[in-house]
């Protein structure tokens, strides 16, 4: 199986298996029923400080990756029943940043594969 990403405008479909949102803040004009979500990290989403950070330019795409990959491993284990669930079905991870190549959801995939492989 595989774990993929998603912005939270885009349409749910039964191929996206297990829908979580990654962020810490609700899309804006997505309401529960259009987001079909099965579950809300959004105490694992990057801190308040990081996000703004990486938003406002005070930090380099990679320096926000390796801030946001060093936060993730203290919750290892609690993210790791995610990563098993990625062997079983799809696991979507469903973001709102425009960008779609820099988010916190591209660096949390990065991380839930390496935990699939421990």
């Amino acid at each position: 199986m595989a774990i993929v990403i998603k912005r939270a405008y885009e349409s749910a479909t039964h191929q996206d298996g297990y829908r979580v949102l990654v962020d810490k803040l609700w899309p804006r004009g997505v309401t529960k029923a259009q987001a079909k979500l099965d579950d809300w990290l959004k105490d694992l989403a990057p801190s308040e400080h990081l996000r703004q950070a990486f938003h406002e330019g005070e930090l380099t795409w990679g320096e926000f990756r390796r801030c946001y990959l060093s936060a993730l491993t203290e919750h290892k284990e609690r993210l790791r029943p995610l990563a098993k669930r990625a062997h079983q079905q799809q696991v979507t991870l469903v973001y709102s940043a425009k960008d779609e190549r820099h988010n916190n959801a591209v660096v949390l995939k990065q991380y839930l594969a390496m935990l699939k492989t421990q």
